[in-house]
């Protein structure tokens, strides 16, 4: 009587077992953690938590679109960042998850295919799953920065894929799409008629400047393109659940997927009229909100930096933007042995193979942890791999 949609929903992994055991224990300095609301950043000021008190919350006016005060405050806020937005051209949902359903539930009949660049985050696999749609992977490389496989590319394209969707910048490599890449992208879209999905909700946090970068793809017009993004991470808000979808590309294409859009919204009507009214104001405060971020990411890369210098066994991929880190161990365990490990000792980390890294020994790590959790919970990876290693913890 149940879903076969829903039929990937199994047991509990013997992993996932022991680290919820561990969870339940005192003491854990979870690498993993990257809810900015519970790492000890500043709480949101008393004055923008008022803004959810805005009298306006009382009446109720739908506009499946978004209200559009609040559509041209998203669209302020990409002014601010150089780029020209039309709020026409915006629909907002709960959330960048409910958007992704929505543009599969747009784009594709079931059985229908979008191809995803890995290393991914794992929840696009169930958000498509639910849709019915198949996701086909295409992985990317290691040379010194992540690169998408091309010609891996090629080849999964179909008669049904649909869509190419991407994170820019990638969660967890943190590597952004090139210039280079993004005209090789395009290209491939318009030869096989296919559309973009761009999943931005880190553009706002690189690492450093780089020339070879790829703007926002809201600035991208040869191609039916939809650019996501939320509260979650562009202001660190993630309990305040606010997404959009910015739809760009030829013009018969955008209208009507802007017009199919606004009747998929005008189903679900999901975002709620307190935050709505108060995202205008948090939208103003960007800067500010983004600041402690960006200084907790760059201090908890630097620990890594101290951690891994020397003779360290552990290397660290370095990452062009976002929160994570992806670290290179030495195969002297498998992953699963490496968090079980650590587990041991008090710490949690995340196996590569969650995300879909290629190759064994890779760890990802969360960057918002706070800076004495991190940097113990380093000395103690640290003083593992060493004794595996048989090598001296650098100092």
């Amino acid at each position: 009587m149940l879903s076969e949609r829903t039929g990937w929903i199994t047991a509990p992994s013997a992993l996932s077992v022991a680290i919820a055991a561990r969870r339940a224990l005192p003491g854990l300095l979870d690498l993993t953690a990257s809810n900015p609301t519970a790492v000890g950043l500043p709480a949101l000021p008393p004055e923008l938590v008022a803004a959810l008190a805005d009298p306006g919350v009382v009446g109720y006016d739908p506009d499946p679109a978004g209200p559009l005060p609040a559509r041209a405050a998203v669209a302020a806020h990409y002014a601010s960042l150089g780029y020209a937005v039309d709020p026409a051209r915006l629909r907002l949902a709960a959330s960048t998850s409910e958007a992704y359903g929505w543009l599969f539930t747009l784009l594709c009949d079931p059985g229908d295919a979008v191809i995803v660049a890995h290393p991914s985050y794992p929840l696009l696999d169930d958000l498509a799953r639910l849709q019915s749609v198949a996701l086909t992977p295409v992985g990317s490389t290691w040379h010194g920065r992540w690169e998408l496989d091309l010609d891996a590319l090629d080849a999964a394209i179909t008669p049904r894929t649909r869509a190419v969707a991407l994170v820019h910048p990638n969660n967890p490599s943190g590597a952004y799409i090139t210039l280079d890449l993004r005209a090789e992208l395009i290209a491939r879209c318009r030869r096989h008629d296919l559309a973009l999905l761009v999943d931005e909700v880190f553009l706002e946090y690189p690492h450093r400047v780089d020339d070879r970068r790829a703007p926002s793809f809201v600035t991208c017009d040869e191609v039916l393109t939809f650019t996501l993004s939320g509260l979650s991470k562009t202001l660190a808000l993630p309990q305040m659940k606010l997404g959009w979808v910015h739809v760009h590309g030829p013009e018969a294409a955008r209208v009507e997927a802007l017009r199919r859009l606004e009747h998929v919204a005008d189903c679900f009507l999901s975002v709620g009229a307190p935050v709505l009214r108060a995202a205008p104001a948090w939208l103003r405060r960007s800067e500010a909100l983004q600041r402690p971020v960006r200084e907790r990411v760059a201090a908890n890369l630097a620990a890594l930096g101290r951690a891994l210098g020397g003779d360290s066994a552990i290397s660290l991929l370095p990452a062009e933007g976002g929160w994570s880190a992806v670290l290179r161990l030495p195969t002297t365990r498998d992953d699963d042995a490496w968090v079980l490990g650590l587990l041991e000792r008090g710490v949690l980390v995340q196996p590569g193979y969650f995300f879909d890294v290629p190759g064994d020994g890779h760890m990802v790590l969360s960057l918002l942890p706070r800076p004495d959790h991190f940097a113990e919970g380093l000395a103690r990876l640290c003083a593992l791999v060493a004794e595996d290693c048989a090598v001296t913890p650098a100092r």
